[in-house]
């Protein structure tokens, strides 16, 4: 092991390399001969080391677990996959039929007695719906073409709506400039119910179905323009009464 005499001796070698005789003792004595050493000074205690050990192992953890799991799936790799598409051989008005026999309770349910009186109530209520399931006609549109579209919604989107037809498969009807029309059956008025307007009766035979059917409905008009907001959305949404310039 090197004497302190020998440790000085080379310091003042190495010092020497760079600077004159004079400053290599001005520089040794104020900076280096007096000086104190400090043995790991900045490392911390044993405790603080176990616990930041901890903290660590406890990260890495968490990271080998999020990668077992599957991450979800992406908009993109959704449509690239077509979960949302529906099979050729699925595209018959046959299956969604029974669909429309549930939907026809569910909005007599949210209507109500409402479905009898019309009315401010009823609008928001309709606005607020869903409308998988429901019957629709396109009765107004900007392209004539698409005028008389009649089928079950399948898909309710943001900026259309996926109907089921009868012969022609599934048509997306844009809802912008376009008006629909769904009717509702209502049962019977009991004895007690009183209601401002008598229920319209359906006519026997109708040109788009060939099968006659009977009983009350309730018909109304959707505005397109009205509904470009997801069904998710539209269901906790509040709508206000306003002037439209397309009525």
């Amino acid at each position: 092991m090197a004497t302190n005499a020998e440790s000085a001796k080379a310091t003042r070698d190495l010092l020497g390399r760079a600077h004159s005789p004079r400053s290599v003792e001005r520089i040794y004595t104020e900076k280096i001969q007096h000086r104190k050493l400090h043995l790991r000074a900045t490392s911390p205690p044993p405790s603080e080391l176990n616990t930041r050990a901890a903290r660590r192992r406890k990260r890495q953890a968490e990271k080998d677990k999020k990668k077992q799991k599957p991450a979800p799936l992406s908009a993109r790799e959704k449509r690239r996959l077509g979960l949302h598409d529906i099979p050729r051989e699925g595209q018959k008005y046959d299956i969604y039929e029974p669909l429309n026999k549930l939907w026809q309770g569910y909005i007599n349910e949210v209507l109500g007695s409402d479905v009898y009186t019309g009315g401010p109530n009823t609008a928001a209520k309709l606005a607020s719906a869903e409308f998988h399931g429901a019957i629709v006609k396109v009765v107004r549109s900007r392209c004539p073409g698409r005028v008389g579209i009649k089928g079950v919604v399948v898909r309710d989107r943001k900026h259309v709506l996926e109907v089921v037809t009868r012969k022609q498969g599934v048509k997306m009807v844009p809802k912008e400039g376009t008006t629909f029309r769904v009717e509702v059956q209502v049962p019977g008025k009991s004895a007690k119910g009183t209601s401002a307007e008598p229920a319209t009766e359906l006519p026997e035979t109708t040109s788009d179905d060939k099968k006659p059917t009977q009983g009350n409905v309730f018909v109304f008009d959707l505005l397109g323009d009205q509904l470009m907001v997801r069904s998710a959305d539209r269901a906790t949404r509040k709508f206000k009464a306003h002037f439209l310039k397309e009525l």
